[in-house]
């Protein structure tokens, strides 16, 4: 019987709570177990094995990171809602490098996770259709947003110039406005 109190959902906020303290590293089934105050072989009730676990935090980190993104953009339009999805972007990544390295950077065989990539894609798409672009020109043009925002939020800790990160994070955004133009133009 599984232990009062432990559920998938719980096993996953013990994940978090280790990957936020130690890093993608130092996710293991011994610490989420030690974590949530009960032997290893004890997981396996809620969770069938650490691909599993990996594919739930995917899921909820990619939620998080959607729930973050639609907030940011929700009522805004155009450069507006570009601005706003490429800060949050930045600020979540910043915010939560452990959790963004575990997101898949390529597509999955797990639907759960499929579907919350989409499910973020969806916002993506949504602020680019804002700009009447056909549907292979938003593949486009989220193809370089996220090109864009991925290697500059990964490699923010490469910027030790005594130039200010958030100059440049504005120069980005303004590069990032000219996408609907090129995009409009690349077919």
């Amino acid at each position: 019987m599984p232990r009062a109190g432990l559920s998938p959902a719980a096993v996953v906020d013990a994940a978090l709570r280790i990957v936020d303290a130690g890093g993608p590293e130092a996710l293991t089934l011994a610490a989420v177990a030690g974590e949530c105050g009960v032997a290893t072989p004890s997981l396996y009730k809620h969770v069938a094995g650490l691909a599993e676990l990996k594919a739930l935090l995917a899921i909820r980190i990619l939620d998080e990171f959607t729930a973050a993104a639609t907030a940011a953009v929700l009522g805004r339009s155009g450069d507006d809602a570009l601005e706003a999805l490429a800060r949050a972007y930045y600020a979540f990544v910043t915010r939560y490098p452990d959790r963004y390295a575990l997101v898949p950077q390529r597509a999955v065989a797990d639907p759960g996770v499929t579907a919350a990539a989409d499910r973020f894609l969806a916002v993506v798409f949504a602020v680019f259709k804002g700009y009447d672009l056909a549907d292979d020109q938003v593949v486009h043009a989220t193809r370089v947003l996220r090109a864009a925002l991925h290697g500059f939020a990964v490699l923010r800790g490469s910027f030790e110039l005594r130039q200010d990160v958030d100059v440049t994070l504005n120069v980005l955004i303004e590069t990032l406005k000219a996408i609907r133009v090129a995009a409009g133009n690349a077919s």
